[in-house]
């Protein structure tokens, strides 16, 4: 599989996931817009009437946490290596509890989700098998899990990792993988998931209005939303 170093054209120094989200949490809602993701979400033909609890996987400040709280769920647990982020989050107050761990080793409880969601983060994961697996985990019966991803075509295209300015100015790149589409869907078949929707998010005008350095890139899938279901 091709690795996000053959396609790299920022060579910017790159932290741990962790380091890296505590060092952007203060300017993070500031760089992160809700069309890369939330817009996603919202195009899904989720029915959420029915999910009693559900898991925040890399919840960050809460931004997922809020959508979800907006969309009448009410016990949400989030999960999320960076204390930074999660002190963010806290002060949203849209998560049930707030806990510090590995997406892919959460420490939550053993199927009592009805929905485990994640966005914008297994680019962070060298293997997504133990995020599909942890996610399997979690899932009670008949729930789903939602992973909205950085298309794979962006990621070779723009040769841009995920990445942020800190207090001196410099850019600092966060430790990032490429998974083609092929690698999702194998990772989370073999985990026992069956894929009920697919979507993808383009750039487009409405993006490029907040990303003008973008224009180049226009027409190109940016991210990429998963829908899957653990049979009942």
């Amino acid at each position: 599989m091709p690795s996000f170093a053959d396609f790299d054209r920022r060579d910017y120094r790159t932290v741990d996931v962790a380091t890296g989200y505590d060092g952007w949490a203060p300017t993070y809602e500031q760089t992160v817009l809700d069309e890369m993701d939330l817009a996603l979400l919202g195009r899904l033909h989720l029915d959420l009437g029915g999910v009693r609890r559900a898991a925040d996987l890399g919840c960050g400040t809460g931004r997922t946490g809020t959508w979800l709280r907006d969309r009448g769920i009410t016990h949400i647990d989030g999960v999320d290596a960076s204390q930074g982020m999660l002190a963010l989050a806290a002060e949203r107050g849209v998560h049930t509890t707030l806990t510090r761990a590995d997406v892919r080793d959460t420490g939550l409880r053993e199927g009592a989700y009805d929905l485990v969601i994640a966005s914008l983060i297994d680019e962070h994961l060298p293997e997504l098998a133990p995020f599909y697996a942890e996610a399997w985990r979690l899932a009670a019966p008949g729930a789903r899990c939602v992973l909205v991803s950085y298309h794979p075509q962006f990621i070779m295209v723009s040769g841009m990792p995920t990445h942020y300015t800190d207090s001196s100015g410099e850019p600092v790149a966060i430790s990032t993988h490429l998974h083609l589409i092929s690698e999702q869907l194998s990772a989370g078949l073999a985990a026992g998931w069956v894929l009920t929707e697919m979507a993808e998010a383009l750039v487009d005008d409405a993006f490029l209005t907040r990303k003008p350095k973008w224009a180049a890139l226009r027409g190109h899938p940016f991210t990429l939303a998963t829908v899957w279901s653990r049979p009942d």
